[in-house]
């Protein structure tokens, strides 16, 4: 062997730069939390394939500049190192708040060590947390809204059966009155089954029954939704698709994930009215949430994103989207998105969205299928 490439299986002689060289920038490459090593002049001098997706840039335009061309100066994370590079000591915090023009992210999970090296460099680790509260938060709503979805049932039966009666009376009064008479009983059929529809739309909420899963290929669900939009209510729209062909199936229901899809790429029609939707699929990998002797294991997942550049959710909705009858469409029930958020829920995936004039997306997260087959079949 000639030249200076070093073999993946070193020999005896190459032992020692292998363990010295190769296998520690392996091992960084391979961690999920994103690695960054500045030194005392706050140039990055190390960062590793997850920090590149956390930072949004890649590591050949960072490399040898400030993390504050990239980091706004006032935020907690400098402190963090000056703290940790005078006290030669880690020191870490669980949710530091990063907001700047490039980056805006919540939850992050920062840990800084300084190394030993004359440079005066420090090590920082940090982890988006942000999915994993709002996940927390989505399943502390979910709990909250069982006793109501219980007390939905009961009141959509109780309204039903005397709106029934309401109706037929009206309606018999209606061919035995005047015209101006019959108007008015006209109304009030036409109102009994107004009434009749907004309880059947909350009645849904009330279903807690489980879906029937199988192996559905997420492609195939979003092709036929893409199908129906382009010949229907998207066909004044760009509609752009762009997918992962790498992607295992998943375990879900069809007519639900492709109703879940058929809505939300309705609603991004509906909000750029003629402009442009974009479909995309990727991959997600697990991660922890919780208290660390509590933890459990999120599984993998498949992140189907909706995105639009109609003029964005107004500011006034944005914390209740997902609530019922919350809704900005002149006539609309507000009953679509917290359906679509139900259903996600009971394929144990998460919904969340981002949203502000000429950019909107809506991403769903579903866990991907540990098996390949179906009790039913292949």
């Amino acid at each position: 062997m000639t030249g200076a490439a070093i073999p993946l299986r070193p020999a005896a002689a190459d032992h020692e730069l292998w363990e010295t060289l190769v296998l520690p920038n392996m091992l960084i490459e391979a961690l999920p939390a994103a690695i960054i090593v500045v030194d005392r002049d706050g140039l990055c001098r190390l960062l590793n394939a997850a920090a590149e997706d956390l930072l949004q840039i890649g590591r050949k335009t960072l490399l040898g500049r400030r993390l504050s061309e990239v980091i706004p100066e006032d935020c907690p994370l400098f402190s963090l190192i000056e703290q940790s590079r005078l006290s030669r000591s880690p020191v870490s915090d669980a949710e530091m708040l990063i907001d700047g023009p490039r980056l805006h992210l919540e939850y992050v999970s920062v840990e800084v060590a300084p190394l030993d090296d004359p440079n005066g460099s420090v090590a920082i680790s940090m982890r988006d947390r942000g999915l994993e509260h709002r996940m927390a938060r989505q399943g502390a709503a979910a709990e909250a809204a069982q006793s109501v979805r219980s007390m939905a049932g009961m009141l959509a039966h109780e309204i039903k059966n005397p709106l029934a009666g309401i109706r037929g009376a009206a309606q018999l009064l209606e061919s035995k009155l005047s015209p101006a008479d019959a108007a008015l009983a006209a109304l009030i059929r036409e109102e009994s089954d107004r009434i009749v529809g907004l309880v059947n739309g909350v009645e849904i909420f009330a279903d807690d029954r489980a879906p029937v899963l199988s192996i559905v290929n997420v492609h195939e669900a979003l092709d036929h939704v893409c199908k129906l939009a382009r010949v229907s209510f998207a066909r004044n729209a760009t509609l752009k698709e762009y997918y992962d062909p790498s992607l295992p199936p998943l375990r879900g229901n069809r007519d639900l994930l492709i109703q879940i899809f058929l809505n939300l790429v309705k609603n991004a029609a509906e909000a750029c009215d003629g402009g442009e939707i974009v479909v995309t699929t990727s991959y997600q990998a697990g991660f922890r949430i919780g208290e660390r002797n509590k933890a459990h294991r999120q599984p993998r997942r498949i992140a189907v994103t909706i995105s639009d550049n109609g003029p964005g959710v107004p500011e006034a909705l944005l914390g209740n989207l997902f609530d019922p009858f919350v809704t900005s469409k002149p006539g609309g029930r507000g009953l679509g998105l917290p359906l679509v958020a139900k259903l996600v829920r009971a394929h144990e995936g998460v919904i969340e969205f981002q949203s502000k004039p000429g950019a909107t997306r809506f991403t769903v997260l579903l866990p991907i299928s540990d098996t390949q087959t179906d009790e039913g079949g292949s």
